[in-house]
């Protein structure tokens, strides 16, 4: 196995998970995140959105095949941590607030830009 290898199954190992924790605790409505979310202003009902949207990419990031589909899943984080770190900036949050769905998304960037040649989607001959 290549370093690159490695290095793309780790990144990506940790983007799922995290992606899976924090979906699943959006969806059981942990505490901590009915008070972040109350915290930037956003209506409660946008966890459950988050919430499927974080399983489902995560599960399309990892699973083999589908590579449109991957490529929407990242898109997707890459606008959710966007709109998250935008959102915690705007309040004025705390760094320890801020700072993690910028990390959230160096971690996706690298496992995109990682990403071996089989999960890529193909060019098509008119795209070349």
């Amino acid at each position: 196995m290549s370093m690159k290898s490695i290095a793309y199954w780790g990144v990506t190992g940790l983007l799922t998970v995290i992606l899976a924790f924090s979906g699943i605790g959006a969806l059981t409505k942990q505490d901590f995140l009915i008070e972040a979310m109350q915290n930037i202003g956003f209506p409660l009902y946008v966890m459950r959105i988050l919430g499927t949207a974080y399983v489902l990419g995560a599960i399309a990031i990892f699973a083999p095949g589908f590579p449109l589909l991957k490529e929407w899943a990242y898109a997707g984080v890459v606008f959710a941590m966007l709109a998250a770190f935008a959102s915690h900036i705007s309040i004025g949050d705390t760094f320890a607030n801020t700072a993690p769905p910028f990390v959230i998304l160096l971690i996706a960037g690298a496992s995109y830009v990682l990403r071996p040649d089989s999960r890529r989607l193909a060019l098509s001959s008119t795209e070349e």
